[in-house]
């Protein structure tokens, strides 16, 4: 089987494997760096066929030097799994050859002179290896799933002026799951077809579910007063937990309000450079709820719908205060053990997102001038339950599958989910709404700093859509417009006749 590789697509190889050994390197800094680094250069060298031609051309496209570990790890370990995509699809065989080159140099590496590895180094050797093995295999889809309007579809995302998108697609015809554009601005790798992603406000469904568990196991009510569980922050009596998952409490969003007269009362800061300079800080999820509190009510408990990522956050504290453990431990509990979502991560502090992923930026004006950077890594304490957590468009579509499908929650609360409330269609914790031919949709969409992610599904999970789009996000939230005309034609396309009007290029 021949293969054609573009000038970019051997950077890429050569920039992971030889990017591999450096990680090591810096890994190992405590120690022999430069022994290392040598070591590991041998050992690719030794390597033959077409990658050992590729790697023998090392050039100036491999940056590498005067980068943390971190930087390192964040810009190498997608570039093996990107690389083993590439090779996977083109040529199965050179793919073996590359993942042994890489891992007989990560291990020559990895030796020191008594000929067992420390254990800095043990670890970044596992993390190469998962790297490595994430990829996504040779792809072998049933008959029938030739799906040239799904692959139109995501490449008019990617025209309209979006860095990537991921799409996964389950229904009467099977699975379908395809990638467009590029993981990371400046490459030309596509975006892993199931990497992980943030998935903003898509949360507040897992933590609905995880409340409604606890209803299901005796722990709370739907109509206890949330006050009476959390007496710390003074709350309205009259807010109970339903109004929480409903967004019908009332409560000042700790992101900020936007009202009908076209005013904005703000909160946290979430937006433009300050955000950007200070995205590793960490915000207490008690700190959000005080904050919110500080401000006036939006009315009365129960008598109106507002969102407000604050419910979502004092729904956290509900399970973790109910329970006595952490919401990552109801959330493997409940739902991502039985289900197994080893994909899907309650972040709570931690700045990192698993390989695969595709990379997200931001752009903000600094004296005058514009600049975009890379917002990947963040600490997503701040929007905690409203909207941190991590995960795949695999995992989305097993979860909400399950979900409508009965496997999660009795019959009679799982109706009360999807019993919305009538000024915006909003259940609890998801959105109830008309599809393009009819019928209804249950769905939940979610967008976090250059990520965006999508959950649709039929009610009975027959159907479902999930994905991921990555672009350059900004305080003016320039693509907000063309967001939502994409996500039309995809609605469309999978769930109606596909007659929906395509995605317009970004201005």
């Amino acid at each position: 089987m021949s293969i054609t590789l573009t000038d970019q697509d051997k950077a890429t190889l050569r920039t992971a494997a030889y990017g591999a050994v450096s990680l090591m390197a810096a890994a190992g800094a405590a120690g022999s760096p430069h022994k290392i680094a040598t070591d590991g250069s041998i050992a690719l060298a030794s390597a033959t066929g077409l990658i050992g031609h590729v790697l023998a051309a090392k050039s100036k496209d491999i940056k590498l030097s005067g980068k943390s570990v971190a930087e390192l790890a964040d810009h190498v370990l997608p570039a093996l799994t990107s690389a083993m995509s590439l090779l996977n699809q083109q040529a199965p065989t050179e793919a073996g050859n590359f993942r042994r080159t890489v891992i007989v140099a990560v291990e020559a590496a990895a030796r020191t002179h008594q000929g067992r590895p420390s254990p800095a180094l043990a670890d970044m050797t596992r993390k190469i290896t998962e790297a490595l093995d994430l990829a996504d295999a040779p792809v072998t889809a049933a008959a029938g799933q030739d799906r040239p309007e799904l692959e139109k579809a995501i490449q008019e995302i990617v025209d309209a002026g979006f860095v990537g998108v991921q799409l996964r697609v389950h229904d009467e015809r099977g699975e379908w799951a395809g990638s467009a554009g590029v993981a990371e601005l400046g490459g030309t790798a596509k975006p892993p077809t199931n990497g992980h992603f943030r998935i903003g406000s898509n949360t507040k469904t897992f933590i609905a579910t995880v409340v409604l568990q606890l209803v299901a196991e005796g722990r709370i009510g739907l109509e206890d007063s949330v006050a009476d569980h959390l007496p710390e922050f003074g709350l309205d009596r009259r807010i109970t937990v339903r109004m929480l998952l409903q967004h019908t409490s009332g409560v000042f969003n700790f992101t900020g309000e936007y009202f009908p007269d076209g005013t904005f009362a703000p909160g946290i800061a979430w937006s433009g450079q300050e955000w950007v300079d200070n995205r590793f800080r960490t915000y207490r999820p008690e700190e959000l709820v005080e904050l919110a509190l500080s401000k006036p009510a939006r009315f009365e408990p129960g008598t109106d719908w507002s969102y407000a990522n604050t419910n979502y956050v004092l729904a956290r504290l509900l399970v973790e205060k109910v329970t006595g453990r952490s919401l990552a431990e109801e959330m493997q509990r409940l739902i991502l053990g039985p289900l197994g979502l080893s994909g899907t991560v309650v972040p709570d502090t931690r700045t990192d997102l698993p390989v695969p992923h595709a990379h997200a930026y931001y752009r903000y004006e600094e004296d005058g001038e514009q600049k975009t950077v890379d917002v990947t890594r963040q600490n997503p304490s701040w929007i905690s339950g409203g909207g941190d957590m991590i995960s795949t468009t695999q995992d989305l579509h097993t979860f909400i599958s399950a979900l409508v499908g009965g496997k999660l929650l009795p019959a009679p609360l799982l109706a009360e989910m999807c019993t919305p409330e009538a000024k915006v269609g909003y259940g609890l914790g998801v959105f109830v709404q008309d599809g393009p031919n009819g019928g209804t949709l249950i769905t939940h969409n979610g967008g976090i700093a250059g990520y965006a992610a999508l959950m649709y599904s039929t009610p009975d999970g027959s159907r479902t859509l999930t994905a991921s789009i990555t672009y350059v996000d900004d305080a003016g939230m320039s693509m907000a417009e063309a967001f939502q005309k994409v996500t039309q034609t995809l609605v469309s396309e999978v769930f109606g006749d596909g007659q929906a009007e395509p995605a317009q290029p970004a201005s």
